[in-house]
């Protein structure tokens, strides 16, 4: 099978921007060598040639390119100059991502992404071929990939291959994503530029101090609204028409509006679940959850393999569906001991004394001048946030889960199966070990890890953390023994279906 005939322009197109750039640099280098209407004929050969060449290699590219469905690898053969021939097992691959972006909507054509579980980056992309035909590839490799789980594929009904719905965002709740996806970050981009621009606009606009004052005031109202409400709408965009739906070993999604992804969460792949609340989502009575998977981030969104599977709900509602996703118990947590909450408010008064401390030399060491004591009334707030942050902190072990809470601001609560589990850490910091506390860290095969935000019981008494290490380390044990018989049971008519990998995923690390 190859490519549609329409992405040789499109292709081109696409490419074409770096090409025409490096044509005039050549050609207008070549006419100015030779001049006048002799100069232009060089010119004119120049663009022509390069244009021609560049079709020329989209052609070539296209006629060179196959790729095949056999009976046990995803086959691509493509390369111009140089051929590379590729077999990729179906047990292997991860996802099949479908995007399009609106040009390639009116054309009728997508771009397929292939991913594996080695990593997360692209394993082979088809760049491009008809919706129709990506489709079947999405649905042939499903197909193929539970064949060789062991389940019978042979005759689907229509409402099997469509799956269960389990979530359809509606208009609402796209609005209420908007409100609580504002995201402030975006003032960082426009800083920069009217750093420099600024302090002319309010010469020429602002001939005194109270006017100049007056502007910046008005001017900073109407940036924060600005950025709010654009990051809002890139998130409403993005989310357009989010569809979740069950397709027995994984989880289909469509999303996007100005682009459309359509994708899939592998079941056996999936690390932890992670439901999270922002101040104002909590407020709404709303949150939203994602699932990591180990190794692939099927989100379009760079390499973090976390795939919002709800981007927003009514919170009882997400949580039943998390429990959908993970039977675990219930959401009641364990706090760290009240000698945490008197840590933070240690931590909070010294950032407190620390402003004072600034705020005093400003005044005393320049010109500037301003009532620097008001920070004083900081003071009675540094109590309630450290009550805040201690009252948000909290973890759950259970039969087959450990649950973890943290945030203020932003609180996620992370769900781990006991058998994904790959390490676990108890860390103490210098000011932990002043009041006997620790953390336990609780690290699976998804890329959290990489950044630093696995789930973790903060701030919890030392020698309760050491137990709960040792406690999940001998149910770590158990689980991946249940894990397997009950694997093996399932696949009872496919007795080699990857239980080698998955017993990778759920070990400890080294």
């Amino acid at each position: 099978m190859q490519l549609d005939p329409l992405s040789i322009p499109y292709r081109a197109v696409e490419s074409g921007l770096q090409v025409v750039i490096g044509i005039a640099i050549a050609g207008i280098a070549g006419a100015g060598s030779v001049g006048g209407a002799e100069g232009l004929a060089v010119f004119g050969v120049i663009l022509v040639v390069g244009i021609g060449l560049s079709l020329g290699w989209q052609v070539a590219y296209f006629r060179r390119f196959e790729y095949r469905l056999t009976e046990d690898t995803f086959d691509i053969d493509s390369g111009v100059l140089s051929r590379r021939e590729r077999e990729i097992p179906y047990g292997r691959i991860q996802n099949v991502d479908i995007r399009q972006n609106v040009l390639q909507r009116a054309l009728g054509i997508a771009e397929v992404r292939l991913e594996t579980a080695g990593g997360g980056q692209t394993e082979a992309r088809l760049r491009y071929v008809d919706l129709e035909s990506a489709r079947h590839v999405q649905e042939e490799v499903s197909r193929r990939k539970r064949r060789e789980h062991g389940e019978h594929v042979g005759d689907e009904s229509a409402a099997t291959e469509r799956g269960e719905t389990l979530f359809e965002l509606d208009g609402r709740e796209l609005v209420i994503l908007g409100i609580v996806s504002m995201d402030l970050r975006l003032l960082s981009l426009i800083a920069v530029p009217l750093s420099f621009v600024g302090p002319s606009v309010l010469s020429d606009f602002a001939p005194t101090a109270t006017a100049s004052l007056a502007i910046v005031a008005l001017g900073l109202v109407g940036l924060v609204v600005a950025s709010a409400l654009v990051s809002g709408g890139l998130s409403m965009a993005r989310y357009y028409g989010f569809v979740l739906t069950d397709r027995d070993e994984e989880y289909r999604y469509e999303r996007g509006l100005l682009q459309r992804f359509s994708g899939s969460i592998p079941k056996d792949k999936v690390q932890t679940i992670t439901l999270s609340e922002n101040v104002l989502a909590r407020r709404l009575g709303y949150a939203s959850l994602s699932i990591e998977t180990a190794g692939y981030a099927g989100t379009g969104q760079g390499t973090t393999g976390s795939q919002s599977a709800i981007p927003i709900a009514k919170r009882d509602h997400a949580i039943e569906l998390a429990g959908r996703i993970e039977d675990f118990d219930a959401l009641s947590f364990e706090r760290p001991p009240r000698r945490a909450r008197e840590r933070y408010a240690v931590r909070y008064a010294l950032v407190l004394a620390v402003l004072l401390a600034i705020a005093y030399g400003i005044v005393r060491l320049t010109p500037l001048s301003f009532p620097w004591y008001v920070l004083l009334g900081g003071v009675v707030l540094v109590p309630v946030a450290a009550h805040l942050k201690w009252r948000h902190r909290g973890y759950r072990l259970e039969d087959g889960h450990v649950i973890t809470r943290n945030g203020f601001w932003s609180r996620r609560i992370t769900i781990v199966p006991i058998y994904r589990i790959q390490t676990l850490v108890t860390s103490e910091t210098v000011f932990q070990r002043r009041r006997d506390l620790a953390t336990l860290v609780v690290d699976t095969a998804g890329t959290y890890s990489l950044v630093g935000d696995d789930a973790m019981a903060v701030d919890i008494d030392l020698g309760e953390a050491n137990r709960l290490r040792q406690e999940l380390a001998e149910d770590l044990q158990e689980s991946i023994v249940e894990y397997r018989r009950q694997r093996g049971r399932d696949s009872f008519s496919a007795p080699n279906e990857g239980v080698a990998d998955e017993t990778s995923v759920g070990s400890p690390g080294g």
